[in-house]
């Protein structure tokens, strides 16, 4: 995915008049990480610092004094946590993403605010934290056990979405793909025919050979150089090309379910903001690329760049800038429906790419005033967990529970998941879902029970189309055993 081509939107990211700018909420992929295709993969020490670079690069533009786009009353050097919201799945590569993100954005105090980063006793012992000052950011671990999981992994536990990621093996666009690129794949039978097999190096895992391939060209110099650039740069394009197909198809909206509730779960994020009064000032949700992907073609970014058609670099980022244009404000707009503005930006990795505004929905405003932004994302978006559960026929445990509490409230009795609901975030989908401390009355276990049953038994998926002996591609890895999801 490359941008070296856009020549003026980046420049519309710095404001050309007087505005201000209240909050702001990123979405940023992890960085580099041993191939997925391994079960035990990890991030590696250029993908913690690609993380917390662009870390960096945020508090740079957002925090630090004197940052180019600093947002209203943020804390500079010291973390405030009132002020800071971050989440990511409760899994290795995701969770670390944010955590090497946040000491980006709020690095050790006694590297940047000594005065800040000692507290002295009443015997006169001054005393600093370890690891020089190391500030410790809360990142809300998501489990998939957890109904908060969709917003960022909406396109797991989605029996729904495996049918329609499935479908695409079934088209003739598919199969025409398969056999025309049959011989390409076959000249790298002698790297990856050992680890995958070698009737599995084709166009039906087309991103595992890239990433396999990728992360070697990166990793392993004996294999990189027999690896040429334009071979991994057709590899690349063939992954781009198979993903966005299983991520995307404006016929077949069940393949952007990830993409529906990301943009389901930024829009709570920012409803959360805006009804606090811009209170949190930075968000972060750390996630997977495909639920990215998703997300570009329902907001129809590639009418802006065809290269939203493509993968995100590793730690690629896209955050919405909330602001106002005036002068002087003192006071968060009274109508914020009109008096505030959206703005999407993108950073695509943490090479020389500027964070550049992107006009979404097809249009050519480069922000959009709040009100009319929440009605357009609204249209694309999931941000019920009971419609996310009715829509993937989802046998998630707390999907029994959402919709049992949401039946309940239509007949006059019990609790909602409402879009807005809650003061911190998109933690408050919980309120909906299953707490700790929760006790079912013997009859509501024996109907989640038989709810449970009877839903496997509906959402039985067929084979794929395309399967192999060794593995299936679209068999989704982890870092852990307890937990899938795509990186």
């Amino acid at each position: 995915m490359h941008f070296s081509t856009l020549i003026t939107a980046s420049l519309a990211a710095s404001p050309a008049f007087a505005e201000i700018l209240y909050s702001v909420v990123v979405f940023t992929r992890h960085g580099d990480r041993t191939a997925k295709f391994f079960k035990d993969y990890g991030m590696t020490n250029l993908g913690a610092t690609q993380m917390y670079e662009s870390g960096e690069y945020y508090r740079q533009r957002y925090v630090e004094q004197g940052a180019s786009n600093k947002i209203l009353n943020i804390s500079s050097d010291k973390a405030t946590t009132s002020q800071i919201w971050a989440s990511a799945p409760d899994q290795g590569v995701l969770y670390q993403t944010a955590m090497n993100f946040l000491q980006g954005l709020y690095p050790p105090l006694n590297d940047i605010n000594t005065q800040l980063s000692t507290q002295t006793l009443t015997n006169g012992t001054e005393v600093t934290s370890p690891l020089n000052g190391y500030q410790f950011i809360l990142v809300h671990g998501e489990d998939t056990t957890t109904p908060d999981t969709i917003w960022i992994k909406g396109d797991d536990q989605c029996p729904t979405y495996n049918t329609a990621y499935d479908s695409y093996h079934d088209s003739p666009e598919y199969k025409e793909t398969l056999n025309v690129t049959a011989p390409f794949y076959e000249s790298f039978v002698p790297l990856l025919g050992d680890i995958m097999g070698q009737e599995n190096v084709t166009y039906a895992n087309a991103y595992d050979v890239f990433d396999l391939l990728n992360v070697a060209s990166i990793h392993n110099a004996s294999v990189a150089e027999n690896i040429e650039g334009a071979d991994l740069d057709q590899l690349r394009y063939l992954a781009n090309h198979w993903e966005w197909n299983h991520n995307y198809n404006q016929t077949m909206p069940d393949r952007s379910i990830g993409g529906m509730t990301l943009a389901g779960g930024a829009l709570r994020q920012l409803q959360d903001v805006v009804k606090g009064k811009a209170k949190v000032k930075f968000s972060l949700m750390a996630g997977s690329y495909d639920t990215q992907m998703a997300f570009y073609g329902l907001t129809n970014l590639t009418a802006a760049s065809p290269d939203f058609f493509g993968l995100p670099n590793y730690a690629g980022s896209m955050a919405f800038e909330v602001f106002s244009e005036e002068d002087n404000a003192t006071a968060f707009p009274a109508n914020p429906d009109t008096d505030l503005r959206v703005r999407f930006l993108f950073k695509n990795g943490t090479t020389d790419d500027a964070l550049t505004a992107f006009p979404l929905f097809g249009g050519s405003e480069l922000s959009l005033p709040y009100g009319e932004f929440v009605s357009e994302l609204s249209s694309r978006s999931i941000v019920k967990v009971e419609e996310w559960c009715t829509l993937c026929q989802s046998d998630a445990g707390f999907c029994y529970e959402t919709l049992h509490n949401s039946e309940s409230s239509n007949s006059g009795s019990g609790p909602t998941v409402s879009a807005a609901s809650g003061k911190s975030g998109l933690s408050n989908a919980a309120a909906g879902g299953i707490g700790a401390g929760v006790t079912l009355a013997v009859v509501g276990i024996i109907g989640a029970l038989a709810w449970l049953l009877t839903r496997r038994k509906r959402t039985t998926n067929p084979d794929p189309a395309v399967a192999s002996p060794a593995y299936h591609a679209e068999e989704k890895r982890s870092d852990s055993s307890q937990s899938e999801i795509s990186v």
